[in-house]
């Protein structure tokens, strides 16, 4: 952890007495989500060139976070540097040096304490543990019984206490609890109910004195409200996983920075490290949190990047550029893969992912292809598409499932996909070969309306009884996004190419490529 001497003004405060000694202001600096984005993105959250960030068209990169936080502490005054997980997965970054990388640039920027996020868990334990070795700041994660998994046991804790400017400050770790659907963390980790988890530190925080709490909650922003409800003594939540922007100005913000529910502040600031999170608060004699007031400072042109870090990174990037530099295809417009439009209706990069999955195997006799919306994690610009830009659309390495359902279980994993979007849940699905209609407004479980399969020329309703070819990607058919229906098909081969190399086949053989959108998911 980070330990910093006080200013003298907090000093001659404290020597004072009185008003000034009874109140605590702290700044808290955040990021979620980052998912291996060292280098500056494009508005598009893919990779922003070097010629397009020279011209002020770019956001965040290691560099420019590094600036933000080197100024926000030059302003004095104690202050926390907090992470709500999810620094892995989403570049070449990640896929060529796993958690190496992630690991230097969070400790040179100085973290106090960091929650294990569910892609933490992508590439299994041994990794995390690895990551977790190499932190000079503590890896936070509550909700979870790691007595059987040696080689996290001793590499995680619960929470952990800080001290700042003379005063204790509990943080607290949270990670979802569907990680087993949601990654690979293996059989000897269970994961619990996350308000009885957060409610038992608090307990045991406060007891051993510690009355300012704050709870670094990869859970997401419905969820952390919940939470928030459900709790008491928790001063503020770090938010994440649900790359929320919450914001004071932003039409588009989901909601106010903070967001108060009860007592407890809530924050998040989207996530791939575009913007740096502020939150000031105050805390009374008694630890009780009197104000809360801050903004996400967006990492813009604006912000100078950090000449070190820059040269780092770009140190970093020389065993990446061949294999992301070289031209696959031409787009004629920009592809929609937005988190926003992939897991709540059909979006362009859903249908180009899905359409290239059945056309790769559609001689062998399957009609419909299935992804998850959560799959597909960034959108590409108009014109040159760079292997690099696939990668980062299509990041895990994920190989083509080819299995047969009935109907019936085809019908029951797009209910399945279906029924958390309102959460923004990454099982949305996009789909080939297959056109569905549904209700949003309908209690989950019950969205389905119309189902039609694509038989030749012809839109056929779907069959319950008849069995059904289908192409995903391995982690899908293996239960992944909660998809446990697959587990049973039959005629299963999960071995196929990987989906971004499938991709960019596809692309290239339509070069230039034109998105589009043609109605296969309506809503009634």
């Amino acid at each position: 952890m980070t330990m910093r001497i006080l200013s003298s003004a907090a000093v001659l405060a404290l020597l004072s007495g009185g008003a000034a000694q009874a109140e605590f202001a702290l700044t808290l600096l955040h990021t979620n989500d980052v998912h291996a984005r060292l280098e500056p993105i494009s508005k598009y959250d893919s990779g922003c060139p070097e010629e397009d960030n020279l011209a002020g068209d770019c956001f965040g990169g290691s560099a420019r976070l590094a600036s933000a936080i080197a100024a926000a502490r030059a302003e004095g005054g104690p202050s926390l540097l907090l992470d709500a997980g999810d620094q892995f997965q989403g570049t070449l970054f990640y896929t060529y040096y796993k958690g190496k990388a992630a690991s230097e640039m969070v400790n040179r920027l100085g973290y106090d304490a960091m929650a294990v996020g569910n892609h933490e868990f992508d590439d299994g334990p041994e990794v995390l543990a690895e990551f977790a070795a190499r932190l000079t700041m503590p890896l936070l994660m509550a909700n979870a019984d790691l007595s059987a998994e040696p080689q996290l046991k001793d590499r995680i804790r619960k929470s952990v206490v800080i001290e700042e400017a003379g005063e204790r400050i509990g943080v607290i770790g949270l990670t979802p609890r569907d990680n087993p659907e949601l990654a690979s963390p293996g059989p000897n980790i269970v994961f619990t109910d996350p308000i009885d988890a957060v409610q038992a530190e608090v307990d045991r925080l406060t007891a051993e004195g510690i009355d300012k709490i704050v709870l670094l909650s990869h859970s997401g922003y419905e969820a952390d409200k919940r939470i928030a409800a459900g709790t008491s003594g928790v001063d503020v939540i770090v938010g994440g996983h649900s790359h929320t922007l919450l914001s004071n100005t932003d039409e588009t913000a989901a909601g106010p920075y903070p967001t108060m529910v009860g007592d407890t502040a809530i924050v998040q600031a989207y996530g791939y490290g575009k913007y740096l999170g502020r939150l000031n608060v105050v805390f009374d004699d008694a630890g009780k949190l009197v104000s809360a007031e801050g903004a996400p400072i967006l990492l813009d042109a604006s912000v100078a990047e950090d000449a070190e870090v820059k040269a780092r990174v770009a140190e970093l990037a020389q065993p990446l550029e061949e294999i992301r530099q070289k031209v696959v295809a031409e787009t004629t417009a920009p592809i929609d893969g937005e988190r926003g439009s992939c897991r709540a209706g059909e979006c362009q990069m859903g249908n180009l992912v899905a359409e290239a999955m059945l056309d790769r195997v559609r001689s062998q006799g399957i009609q419909i292809a299935l992804q998850n919306g959560g799959g597909v994690r960034a959108s590409i610009d108009e014109g040159p598409v760079t292997m690099g830009e696939v990668l980062t659309v299509l990041p895990f390495q994920n190989t083509l499932s080819t299995f047969h359902v009935p109907g019936a279980t085809v019908r029951a994993a797009l209910e399945h996909g279906l029924s958390q979007v309102e959460e923004g849940a990454g099982r949305f699905p996009q789909v080939a070969g297959l056109r569905f209609t549904w209700d949003p407004e309908a209690e989950p479980g019950q969205r389905l309306r119309t189902v039609e399969v694509q038989e030749g020329a012809e839109w056929l309703p779907l069959d319950p009884e008849k069995s059904y070819g289908l192409v995903s990607n391995n982690y899908v058919r293996n239960g992944g996004d909660g998809y446990a229906m697959f587990l049973d098909a039959r005629e299963v081969y999960d071995f196929g190419p990987d989906l971004a190399d499938v991709t960019a086949d596809y692309l290239a053989a339509r070069a230039p490529y034109t998105p589009r959108l043609d109605g296969r998911i309506a809503t009634e």
